[in-house]
Protein backbone atom coordinates (compact mmCIF):
# COMPACT_ATOMS: atom_id res chain seq x y z
CA UNK A 1 0.00 0.00 0.00
CA UNK A 2 1.45 3.32 -1.03
CA UNK A 3 2.02 6.02 1.60
CA UNK A 4 0.16 4.13 4.35
CA UNK A 5 2.55 5.50 7.00
CA UNK A 6 3.03 8.98 5.61
CA UNK A 7 2.38 11.08 8.71
CA UNK A 8 4.55 13.45 10.72
CA UNK A 9 4.37 12.43 14.41
CA UNK A 10 7.62 14.04 15.58
CA UNK A 11 5.87 16.57 17.83
CA UNK A 12 3.67 13.87 19.38
CA UNK A 13 6.71 11.75 20.19
CA UNK A 14 8.69 14.73 21.50
CA UNK A 15 5.90 15.47 24.00
CA UNK A 16 4.52 12.00 24.67
CA UNK A 17 7.72 10.07 25.36
CA UNK A 18 9.08 12.33 28.15
CA UNK A 19 5.53 12.92 29.38
CA UNK A 20 4.92 9.21 29.99
CA UNK A 21 8.47 8.59 31.16
CA UNK A 22 8.26 11.30 33.83
CA UNK A 23 4.68 10.91 35.01
CA UNK A 24 4.02 7.16 35.23
CA UNK A 25 6.86 6.30 37.68
CA UNK A 26 5.79 9.08 40.07
CA UNK A 27 2.08 8.25 39.83
CA UNK A 28 2.66 4.54 40.48
CA UNK A 29 5.26 5.00 43.24
CA UNK A 30 8.24 3.34 41.55
CA UNK A 31 10.67 5.68 43.28
CA UNK A 32 9.47 4.50 46.70
CA UNK A 33 11.24 6.33 49.51
CA UNK A 34 13.86 7.96 47.26
CA UNK A 35 14.06 11.73 47.60
CA UNK A 36 14.37 13.90 44.53
CA UNK A 37 17.91 14.82 45.59
CA UNK A 38 19.02 11.17 45.58
CA UNK A 39 21.25 10.42 42.53
CA UNK A 40 19.36 7.17 42.06
CA UNK A 41 16.17 9.18 41.40
CA UNK A 42 17.91 11.11 38.64
CA UNK A 43 19.25 7.91 37.10
CA UNK A 44 15.78 6.38 37.40
CA UNK A 45 14.22 9.40 35.69
CA UNK A 46 16.53 9.01 32.70
CA UNK A 47 15.96 5.25 32.65
CA UNK A 48 12.16 5.54 32.69
CA UNK A 49 12.19 8.13 29.89
CA UNK A 50 14.38 5.71 27.91
CA UNK A 51 11.86 2.94 28.69
CA UNK A 52 9.02 5.14 27.44
CA UNK A 53 10.99 5.77 24.25
CA UNK A 54 11.63 2.06 23.74
CA UNK A 55 7.96 1.21 24.26
CA UNK A 56 6.70 4.03 22.01
CA UNK A 57 9.19 3.40 19.23
CA UNK A 58 8.77 -0.38 19.37
CA UNK A 59 4.99 -0.24 19.18
CA UNK A 60 5.20 2.43 16.48
CA UNK A 61 7.39 0.11 14.41
CA UNK A 62 4.95 -2.78 14.90
CA UNK A 63 2.00 -0.54 13.97
CA UNK A 64 3.64 0.75 10.80
CA UNK A 65 4.76 -2.71 9.69
CA UNK A 66 1.32 -4.25 10.07
CA UNK A 67 -0.25 -1.36 8.15
CA UNK A 68 1.81 -2.40 5.12
CA UNK A 69 0.05 -5.79 5.14
CA UNK A 70 -3.33 -5.35 6.83
CA UNK A 71 -6.17 -2.86 6.53
CA UNK A 72 -9.57 -2.43 8.13
CA UNK A 73 -11.52 -3.26 4.97
CA UNK A 74 -9.99 -6.56 3.87
CA UNK A 75 -8.78 -8.13 7.15
CA UNK A 76 -10.36 -6.31 10.11
CA UNK A 77 -10.21 -9.28 12.53
CA UNK A 78 -6.57 -9.96 11.76
CA UNK A 79 -5.76 -6.30 12.22
CA UNK A 80 -7.43 -6.10 15.63
CA UNK A 81 -5.73 -9.31 16.79
CA UNK A 82 -2.34 -8.10 15.62
CA UNK A 83 -2.72 -4.73 17.32
CA UNK A 84 -3.85 -6.16 20.65
CA UNK A 85 -1.47 -9.12 20.77
CA UNK A 86 1.47 -7.14 19.39
CA UNK A 87 1.02 -4.27 21.82
CA UNK A 88 0.43 -6.42 24.88
CA UNK A 89 3.14 -9.00 24.23
CA UNK A 90 5.73 -6.36 23.50
CA UNK A 91 4.84 -3.72 26.08
CA UNK A 92 4.19 -5.97 29.07
CA UNK A 93 7.46 -8.01 29.01
CA UNK A 94 9.62 -4.97 28.27
CA UNK A 95 8.00 -3.02 31.12
CA UNK A 96 8.27 -5.92 33.60
CA UNK A 97 11.95 -6.56 32.82
CA UNK A 98 12.83 -2.87 33.05
CA UNK A 99 11.12 -2.45 36.43
CA UNK A 100 12.69 -5.61 37.85
CA UNK A 101 16.04 -4.27 36.73
CA UNK A 102 15.29 -0.93 38.38
CA UNK A 103 14.49 -2.55 41.71
CA UNK A 104 17.58 -4.77 41.53
CA UNK A 105 19.87 -1.81 40.79
CA UNK A 106 18.35 0.80 43.11
CA UNK A 107 18.05 -1.49 46.14
CA UNK A 108 14.49 -0.35 46.81
CA UNK A 109 12.21 -3.07 48.21
CA UNK A 110 10.23 -4.71 45.43
CA UNK A 111 6.62 -3.53 45.27
CA UNK A 112 4.63 -6.16 43.36
CA UNK A 113 1.51 -4.04 43.30
CA UNK A 114 3.46 -1.16 41.75
CA UNK A 115 4.88 -3.51 39.11
CA UNK A 116 1.40 -4.73 38.15
CA UNK A 117 0.07 -1.19 38.12
CA UNK A 118 2.87 0.08 35.86
CA UNK A 119 2.54 -2.83 33.44
CA UNK A 120 -1.23 -2.32 33.14
CA UNK A 121 -0.83 1.45 32.85
CA UNK A 122 1.73 1.11 30.08
CA UNK A 123 -0.39 -1.39 28.16
CA UNK A 124 -3.48 0.83 28.43
CA UNK A 125 -1.51 3.91 27.38
CA UNK A 126 -0.08 2.05 24.39
CA UNK A 127 -3.53 0.91 23.29
CA UNK A 128 -4.85 4.47 23.59
CA UNK A 129 -1.93 5.93 21.62
CA UNK A 130 -2.28 3.19 18.99
CA UNK A 131 -5.96 4.04 18.67
CA UNK A 132 -5.04 7.70 18.14
CA UNK A 133 -2.54 6.69 15.45
CA UNK A 134 -5.15 4.58 13.68
CA UNK A 135 -7.67 7.42 13.84
CA UNK A 136 -5.16 9.80 12.28
CA UNK A 137 -4.40 7.25 9.58
CA UNK A 138 -8.09 6.78 8.77
CA UNK A 139 -8.70 10.53 8.63
CA UNK A 140 -5.70 11.00 6.36
CA UNK A 141 -6.77 8.10 4.13
CA UNK A 142 -10.19 9.71 3.84
CA UNK A 143 -8.61 13.00 2.83
CA UNK A 144 -6.32 11.24 0.33
CA UNK A 145 -9.30 9.44 -1.21
CA UNK A 146 -11.12 12.74 -1.63
CA UNK A 147 -8.06 14.31 -3.23
CA UNK A 148 -7.67 11.34 -5.57
CA UNK A 149 -11.34 11.53 -6.51
CA UNK A 150 -11.07 15.24 -7.21
CA UNK A 151 -7.95 14.68 -9.31
CA UNK A 152 -9.67 11.92 -11.25
CA UNK A 153 -12.69 14.10 -11.91
CA UNK A 154 -10.48 17.00 -12.97
CA UNK A 155 -8.37 14.80 -15.22
CA UNK A 156 -11.45 13.25 -16.79
CA UNK A 157 -12.90 16.70 -17.42
CA UNK A 158 -9.62 17.78 -19.00
CA UNK A 159 -9.61 14.67 -21.18
CA UNK A 160 -13.19 15.34 -22.28
CA UNK A 161 -12.33 18.94 -23.06
CA UNK A 162 -9.22 17.90 -24.98
CA UNK A 163 -11.25 15.37 -26.95
CA UNK A 164 -13.95 17.91 -27.74
CA UNK A 165 -11.35 20.45 -28.78
CA UNK A 166 -9.74 17.95 -31.10
CA UNK A 167 -13.10 17.52 -32.81
CA UNK A 168 -13.98 21.21 -33.12
CA UNK A 169 -10.47 22.52 -33.76
CA UNK A 170 -10.64 24.97 -36.71
CA UNK A 171 -8.03 23.01 -38.67
CA UNK A 172 -9.88 19.77 -38.10
CA UNK A 173 -13.19 21.31 -39.12
CA UNK A 174 -11.64 22.99 -42.16
CA UNK A 175 -10.04 19.74 -43.33
CA UNK A 176 -13.19 17.74 -42.62
CA UNK A 177 -15.47 20.20 -44.45
CA UNK A 178 -13.05 20.46 -47.36
CA UNK A 179 -12.91 16.69 -47.61
CA UNK A 180 -16.68 16.43 -47.33
CA UNK A 181 -17.17 19.08 -50.02
CA UNK A 182 -14.80 17.24 -52.33
CA UNK A 183 -16.63 13.93 -51.71
CA UNK A 184 -20.11 15.37 -52.28
CA UNK A 185 -19.33 16.26 -55.87
CA UNK A 186 -17.49 13.05 -56.69
CA UNK A 187 -18.82 10.29 -54.47
CA UNK A 188 -22.07 11.06 -52.60
CA UNK A 189 -22.06 7.64 -50.98
CA UNK A 190 -18.61 8.19 -49.53
CA UNK A 191 -19.65 11.68 -48.41
CA UNK A 192 -22.60 10.19 -46.54
CA UNK A 193 -20.36 7.63 -44.86
CA UNK A 194 -17.86 10.36 -43.94
CA UNK A 195 -20.62 12.44 -42.34
CA UNK A 196 -21.95 9.47 -40.39
CA UNK A 197 -18.52 8.60 -39.01
CA UNK A 198 -17.83 12.20 -38.07
CA UNK A 199 -21.15 12.35 -36.21
CA UNK A 200 -20.32 9.02 -34.58
CA UNK A 201 -17.11 10.49 -33.14
CA UNK A 202 -19.04 13.38 -31.59
CA UNK A 203 -21.68 11.02 -30.23
CA UNK A 204 -19.08 8.73 -28.66
CA UNK A 205 -17.47 11.63 -26.79
CA UNK A 206 -20.80 12.93 -25.52
CA UNK A 207 -22.16 9.54 -24.47
CA UNK A 208 -19.01 8.52 -22.58
CA UNK A 209 -17.91 11.81 -21.08
CA UNK A 210 -19.03 10.80 -17.57
CA UNK A 211 -17.59 7.27 -17.69
CA UNK A 212 -14.23 6.07 -16.43
CA UNK A 213 -14.31 2.83 -18.44
CA UNK A 214 -16.01 1.63 -21.63
CA UNK A 215 -16.24 -1.72 -23.37
CA UNK A 216 -13.37 -2.50 -25.69
CA UNK A 217 -15.88 -3.23 -28.47
CA UNK A 218 -17.20 0.36 -28.28
CA UNK A 219 -13.70 1.81 -28.12
CA UNK A 220 -12.66 -0.22 -31.17
CA UNK A 221 -15.70 0.98 -33.11
CA UNK A 222 -14.79 4.60 -32.32
CA UNK A 223 -11.15 3.93 -33.24
CA UNK A 224 -12.20 2.52 -36.61
CA UNK A 225 -14.41 5.55 -37.28
CA UNK A 226 -11.37 7.76 -36.68
CA UNK A 227 -9.24 5.56 -38.93
CA UNK A 228 -11.79 5.84 -41.74
CA UNK A 229 -11.84 9.65 -41.46
CA UNK A 230 -8.07 9.81 -41.60
CA UNK A 231 -8.03 7.33 -44.49
CA UNK A 232 -10.23 9.64 -46.58
CA UNK A 233 -7.87 12.53 -45.91
CA UNK A 234 -4.54 10.76 -46.24
CA UNK A 235 -5.39 7.87 -48.55
CA UNK A 236 -2.61 5.29 -48.72
CA UNK A 237 -0.41 7.51 -46.56
CA UNK A 238 -1.89 5.98 -43.41
CA UNK A 239 -2.27 2.25 -42.88
CA UNK A 240 -3.66 0.63 -39.75
CA UNK A 241 -3.13 -3.05 -38.99
CA UNK A 242 -5.07 -4.90 -36.31
CA UNK A 243 -4.09 -8.17 -34.67
CA UNK A 244 -6.58 -8.77 -31.88
CA UNK A 245 -6.75 -12.57 -31.77
CA UNK A 246 -7.53 -13.93 -28.31
CA UNK A 247 -9.34 -10.86 -27.02
CA UNK A 248 -13.03 -10.76 -26.14
CA UNK A 249 -14.02 -7.10 -26.75
CA UNK A 250 -17.34 -7.57 -24.96
CA UNK A 251 -15.70 -8.61 -21.67
CA UNK A 252 -12.84 -6.11 -21.56
CA UNK A 253 -12.88 -2.41 -20.63
CA UNK A 254 -10.52 0.58 -20.77
CA UNK A 255 -10.76 4.38 -20.44
CA UNK A 256 -12.75 5.99 -23.28
CA UNK A 257 -10.89 7.66 -26.18
CA UNK A 258 -7.63 5.89 -25.28
CA UNK A 259 -7.11 4.50 -28.78
CA UNK A 260 -8.19 7.69 -30.52
CA UNK A 261 -5.69 9.69 -28.46
CA UNK A 262 -2.88 7.34 -29.50
CA UNK A 263 -3.91 7.43 -33.15
CA UNK A 264 -3.99 11.24 -33.14
CA UNK A 265 -0.61 11.27 -31.39
CA UNK A 266 0.89 9.11 -34.17
CA UNK A 267 -0.58 11.22 -36.98
CA UNK A 268 0.33 14.53 -35.35
CA UNK A 269 3.97 13.77 -34.55
CA UNK A 270 5.17 11.77 -37.56
CA UNK A 271 5.99 12.48 -41.22
CA UNK A 272 4.29 10.28 -43.81
CA UNK A 273 3.08 10.24 -47.42
CA UNK A 274 1.59 7.79 -49.88
CA UNK A 275 5.13 6.86 -50.96
CA UNK A 276 6.22 6.40 -47.33
CA UNK A 277 3.04 5.52 -45.44
CA UNK A 278 2.72 5.60 -41.69
CA UNK A 279 1.89 2.10 -40.47
CA UNK A 280 0.04 2.00 -37.16
CA UNK A 281 -0.24 -1.42 -35.55
CA UNK A 282 -2.85 -2.33 -32.96
CA UNK A 283 -2.24 -5.74 -31.42
CA UNK A 284 -3.16 -7.85 -28.43
CA UNK A 285 -0.44 -8.49 -25.87
CA UNK A 286 -1.80 -10.75 -23.18
CA UNK A 287 -4.26 -8.73 -21.10
CA UNK A 288 -3.29 -5.51 -22.85
CA UNK A 289 -3.44 -3.62 -26.13
CA UNK A 290 -0.33 -2.23 -27.80
CA UNK A 291 -0.40 0.50 -30.43
CA UNK A 292 2.88 1.10 -32.23
CA UNK A 293 4.31 2.99 -35.21
CA UNK A 294 7.72 3.75 -36.69
CA UNK A 295 9.29 6.99 -35.49
CA UNK A 296 9.50 9.74 -38.10
CA UNK A 297 9.41 12.91 -35.98
CA UNK A 298 7.98 16.05 -37.54
CA UNK A 299 9.81 19.29 -36.79
CA UNK A 300 6.57 21.27 -37.09
CA UNK A 301 4.52 18.99 -34.82
CA UNK A 302 2.22 20.91 -32.47
CA UNK A 303 2.05 20.19 -28.76
CA UNK A 304 4.45 18.25 -26.55
CA UNK A 305 2.68 14.95 -26.00
CA UNK A 306 0.03 16.41 -23.68
CA UNK A 307 -2.56 13.93 -24.91
CA UNK A 308 -0.30 10.99 -24.03
CA UNK A 309 0.56 12.51 -20.64
CA UNK A 310 -3.14 13.03 -19.91
CA UNK A 311 -3.90 9.44 -20.84
CA UNK A 312 -1.12 8.17 -18.54
CA UNK A 313 -2.55 10.22 -15.66
CA UNK A 314 -6.05 8.84 -16.23
CA UNK A 315 -4.71 5.29 -16.03
CA UNK A 316 -2.68 6.08 -12.92
CA UNK A 317 -5.73 7.44 -11.09
CA UNK A 318 -7.58 4.23 -11.95
CA UNK A 319 -4.82 2.20 -10.30
CA UNK A 320 -3.01 1.16 -13.48
CA UNK A 321 -0.28 2.46 -15.74
CA UNK A 322 0.55 2.55 -19.42
CA UNK A 323 3.89 1.37 -20.75
CA UNK A 324 5.57 3.69 -23.25
CA UNK A 325 8.51 2.34 -25.26
CA UNK A 326 10.08 5.20 -27.25
CA UNK A 327 12.94 3.09 -28.63
CA UNK A 328 12.65 1.44 -32.03
CA UNK A 329 9.02 1.58 -33.08
CA UNK A 330 7.14 3.90 -30.73
CA UNK A 331 4.84 1.65 -28.69
CA UNK A 332 2.25 2.37 -26.02
CA UNK A 333 0.76 -0.57 -24.10
CA UNK A 334 -2.64 -0.15 -22.46
CA UNK A 335 -3.73 -2.61 -19.75
CA UNK A 336 -7.26 -3.98 -20.06
CA UNK A 337 -9.66 -4.91 -17.30
CA UNK A 338 -12.12 -7.76 -17.42
CA UNK A 339 -15.79 -7.10 -16.73
CA UNK A 340 -16.92 -9.05 -13.67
Amino acid sequence: MEHVNDIDDRLARAIGIPGFGLSIPHVTGLFGPLASSDPRAWVGTVAFVALAAAIWQGNRWLLFRQRERLDWFTRPVGKVMFLVVGCVFYTAPVTWLAIRGWYAWSGIPVDQAAIVQVVLTNVICVLVVTHVYETVFLVKARQDDRVQLERLQRTRAEAELAALRSQVDPHFLFNSLATLGWLIGRDPGAAEEFTERLASLYRYVLVNRDRDLVQLSDELANFRDAVRLYAVRFGAGLRVEERLEGLDPERLVLPPLSLQVLLENAVKHNRFSEREPLVVRLEARGAALALSNDLRPREDALGAGSGLANLAERYRLLGASIDVDPAGPFRVTLPLREVR
